[in-house]
């Protein structure tokens, strides 16, 4: 790495930055180098608030050149959530053109070992944390978000579920050491002496599939653990959100030109309207490794045909809250409200199925009935978006039309306890914004198993009244094990029901957080942490971050010799 990096440079730099990480990750204590205000940014390089919008303002209406291979035509078309057309044009690949060239620097890079692959991949995000302004719009006008949560999730919280991915990497690669001498007695004859060599070996081409809502913080943690460990990574966009994407790819061959490797072995696949371009490079001989984050039907053809590759999916669950007793009703009422309100409901952690015991609840205000709870929360819902400007700030827009029209047609399922209302943005009046619906259902009943068994993304949830606790348990371990779950919570002063929710949750393999009532919510996770998904229930096959994430991405070869 003899260029404007040099591998002492980047050490210096970076590695206290990885040993925290490595640190963090073993004691699972709250940690972040990236600031996760806004005012925090302005100074040593980074940009401010006003500089990252005028950046982002800068790249509407351009073409999107990152100088790579093989590239036949340009692209585009994204159309903000809130109204604007961005007007970027992307880089259309030749595959048989970009995929050699991909894999033309992966010797150097495999040479250069992990920790100088560790140390890139640290100073990429370094310089896409110093743009988390500019990373913030590009978000918010491809996915919806509102602007404090696509400044969050989209970037400080996105690195570090990045930087997890690369302290992952380090720990599963260091965990062989390069050299050993070996030596095997022979009693009276002289011993066998051998040298060994242990190389970690990169499995191929990496292509990582992006998904619309959270392009960054679902991209990152397979873009990097593939990059670290020597892998080249294709990032293939959602059609709707490539810009973010677009802008790290161009950092990352940014700084792999300045330590001396080969950009190429980051580069962006955007694709033509209705192309389909993620189906034709799965199944590419090349591909060796696949991460994807979206809907079930995809996830599962990539399971089932992209039998070259590794696949990593994040996929579709039914996420469900049991509720059946609390010392806390308001705390318990205010964290259910914003847990259904932050982002429209879409994301892939949102509660969609609240259990209720039909004959009520035990609460510290007093017993309170299936309606009381329900209607009570509905109100929760009502007060904490009754302000239009603080809605606004918490829902942020409609991803797609999709979104939209599942959202109207939840209301002809069940009694409407809770009616979607549309609230208006000023800054952006094209913006589609919908508070959320919540709709009451008889468990009992077999023809509400199909609203209440099916993933409704969006903001759409179903108080299902069951019979009993005992009848929820069984009713989430159900839909656990035949519709996954990327999260489960649960509300209860019992001792005896709470180590029933558990079991079920350690039996099915699903993430549980338990009576959240204050400012952490059970569709949010922290890296470094918490285990997002956990790989094994049919929601994801994969927990970011954790080994098995990584591992698998690199294989040890043995070189050994007579000494």
């Amino acid at each position: 790495m003899a260029a404007e990096l040099t591998a002492h440079d980047l050490i210096a730099k970076h590695r206290p930055t990885l040993d925290q990480a490595l640190e963090t990750i073993r004691t699972r204590a709250y940690w972040s180098p990236h600031p996760e205000h806004p005012k925090a940014y302005g100074e040593d390089g980074s940009l401010s608030l006003p500089e990252g919008k005028a950046a982002f303002d800068a790249l509407q209406g351009t073409r999107f050149d990152l100088d790579q291979p093989g590239t036949d035509d340009w692209v585009g078309g994204e159309v903000s959530p809130y109204g604007p057309e961005l007007g970027i044009t992307y880089p259309h690949p030749d595959i048989d053109t970009l995929l050699p060239a991909m894999r033309a620097g992966m010797r150097a890079w495999r040479d250069a070992g992990a920790e100088a692959r560790a140390m890139v991949c640290l100073e990429i995000l370094s310089r896409i944390s110093a743009r988390t302004h500019e990373f913030a719009h590009a978000v918010m006008h491809t996915s919806g978000q509102a602007f404090m949560m696509a400044f969050q999730a989209g970037g400080p919280h996105a690195q570090d579920r990045g930087l997890e991915a690369v302290a992952y990497a380090y720990v599963e690669q260091s965990r062989t050491p390069d050299a050993a001498e070996w030596t095997k007695p022979q009693g009276k004859r002289d011993p066998l002496p051998m040298n060994k060599r242990f190389t970690p070996v990169a499995r191929g081409i990496s292509l990582m599939i992006g998904c619309n809502t959270f392009p960054t913080w679902n991209g990152y943690p397979g873009l990097f653990a593939s990059l670290a460990t020597g892998n080249p990574v294709l990032v293939k966009p959602h059609p709707r959100a490539v810009l973010p994407l677009a802008l790290t790819v161009r950092i990352a061959r940014e700084v792999l030109a300045d330590a001396g490797f080969d950009p190429n072995l980051v580069c962006l696949a955007a694709e033509r309207p209705g192309e389909g371009i993620a189906k034709t490079l799965a199944v590419r001989p090349e591909i060796k490794l696949i991460d994807y984050t979206g809907s079930t039907a995809f996830g599962d053809w990539l399971e089932a045909n992209a039998r070259q590759a590794q696949v990593y999916t994040e996929k579709a669950g039914v996420n469900t809250v049991v509720v059946e007793s609390t010392d806390n009703y308001k705390g318990m009422l205010a964290n259910l409200a914003f847990s259904l309100s932050l982002y429209s409901g879409q994301m892939c952690t949102t509660p969609q199925n609240l259990l209720i015991p039909r004959e009520g609840i035990a609460t510290d205000a007093g017993a309170k009935s299936y309606d009381d709870v329900v209607s009570d929360l509905a109100a929760s819902v009502n007060g904490l978006l009754g302000d239009d400007a603080r809605a606004n700030g918490i829902l942020g827009a409609l991803v797609n039309p999709d979104v939209k029209a599942r959202l109207e047609a939840a209301a002809g399922l069940g009694e409407v306890a809770l009616a979607s209302r549309e609230i208006a943005n000023p800054e952006f009046p094209d913006a589609v914004v919908r508070t959320p619906v919540i709709v009451k259902l008889d468990g009992a009943k077999p023809d509400a198993e199909a609203a209440y068994l099916s993933e409704c993304f969006g903001p759409v949830s179903f108080a299902v009244a069951v019979d009993s606790a005992a009848d929820a348990v069984e009713l989430l371990r159900r839909t656990v094990r035949d519709k996954g779950a990327m999260t489960v919570g649960a509300y209860t002063t019992s001792d005896e029901l709470s180590a029933a929710v558990e079991e079920t949750c350690l039996e099915e393999c699903a993430q549980l957080s338990l009576n959240l009532t204050g400012g952490v919510y059970v569709n949010q996770t922290a890296a470094f942490s918490d285990f997002h998904g956990s790989g094994g229930n049919p929601a994801a096959n994969a927990a970011l971050c954790d080994g098995a994430f990584v591992a698998n991405r690199f294989r040890v070869v043995e070189i050994r010799r007579d000494a």
